[in-house]
């Protein structure tokens, strides 16, 4: 018997043609009918809808602010009610935890973490914080494309006013939609958490509308990757600083070293160390030469035969959009930016170019 855990609206995804797959102790749709690129294609044009219920929500009481700004190298106390910020939860050692979306809300703070880390994630806060509530009632499911916003007006016509990275409490037929305008696409769109009763219903009335398709785990990995987005156990890791991740970005400038309130996090003399001199890895985005793509745990090389390895493929596979096999890596610093990388493939070692890591452009609502 499968001791993997069923989403709350599992069988919706078996109706709808969904294929499973195990991903972080849960059975998750990976796939519908139309096809990975199919659905991949459908979010970039039109609106595509994630079940994403596996993540971790938590509520934590706002006098939590002092320790989270202990444990995330962010402003919370300087996170206005409404807004919610991208974060990390980092380690002793410099390293990520986890990391996740943490909204300020009139009465708490609401936490989206990854599934895979949530157990660890919930532990780690328990040692600092006091409060923490579970949410175990809802599902959350995520809206993605340009024409997310229409659809989501249909129902709660509100959500127009809303602005990336904004989050508000809406009611739909009488019950409490927390909502936040965000995603993990590249897209314009929302991330809706709603009451387990009431989901099912919420879903239909989405699916009526023409423009918005079921999406499943496939389309989510390919569309994330095109947007340079990071994963928990690919780009990020405990042995992975913020600084080797390209997330220095995500470092508040108040929490560097020439900031009002510098350091005072968990890692904070590693990383600050690596935001100051650079850090020892790189994580960069790569173009393979070919059509063949180049996965995950692909070692790469500096030359076509012999040498060390330089690095690693964190993730890759086939881009959609772009009609091209798509990676990023994390990379010794000391290459040079401009130079050819090989990665080992079944014993042969291909081309691939060094680039940017985002391969397609964001289209959000500032």
């Amino acid at each position: 018997m499968s001791n993997l855990k069923q989403l709350p609206l599992h069988a919706v995804h078996q109706t709808e043609g969904g294929k499973f797959a195990p991903f972080a102790g849960y059975d998750m749709p990976v796939q519908y009918t139309a096809g990975v690129m199919a659905e991949h294609l459908h979010t970039r044009t039109k609106a595509g809808l994630f079940d994403v219920s596996h993540m971790g929500q938590l509520k934590l009481p706002l006098s939590a602010a002092d320790a989270l700004e202990t444990l995330l190298p962010t402003a919370i106390r300087a996170l206005p009610i409404g807004r919610q910020c991208y974060s990390l939860l980092t380690t002793t050692s410099g390293g990520v935890l986890d990391d996740l979306m943490i909204a300020r809300r009139a009465d708490d703070f609401l936490l989206v973490v990854n599934a895979s880390r949530r157990d660890a994630d919930l532990e780690h806060l328990s040692r600092h914080v006091e409060g923490i509530a579970p949410v175990n009632d809802r599902v959350l499911l995520a809206l993605q494309g340009p024409c997310a916003e229409a659809a989501t007006m249909a129902l709660m016509p509100d959500a127009a006013h809303m602005r990336f990275m904004d989050v508000a409490v809406m009611q739909w037929q009488e019950h409490e939609i927390w909502i936040s305008r965000s995603g993990y696409t590249g897209e314009d769109g929302f991330e809706i958490s709603i009451p387990i009763n009431a989901a099912e219903r919420f879903t239909h009335a989405l699916l009526q509308n023409e423009d918005v398709a079921l999406c499943g785990l496939g389309a989510r990995d390919s569309l994330r990757m095109e947007a340079g987005m990071p994963l928990y156990g690919h780009e990020l890791a405990e042995d992975i600083s913020p600084v080797e991740a390209g997330l220095s970005w995500a470092i508040h400038r108040s929490r560097r070293a020439t900031g009002k309130s510098p350091g005072g996090f968990l890692g904070a003399d590693r990383i600050l160390r690596e935001l100051d001199r650079g850090a020892s890895r790189r994580h960069i985005g790569l173009l393979p030469q070919g059509r063949a793509p180049m996965r995950d745990g692909v070692v790469l090389y500096d030359a076509p035969e012999g040498s060390e390895p330089i690095g690693v493929i964190t993730s890759g596979g086939f881009s959609p959009s772009n009609r091209a096999p798509i990676a990023m890596a994390l990379i010794k610093s000391e290459v040079d930016p401009c130079a050819p990388i090989f990665g080992e493939v079944r014993g042969k070692r291909l081309e691939a170019q060094q680039v940017a890591p985002l391969f397609h452009q964001p289209n959000y609502k500032r």
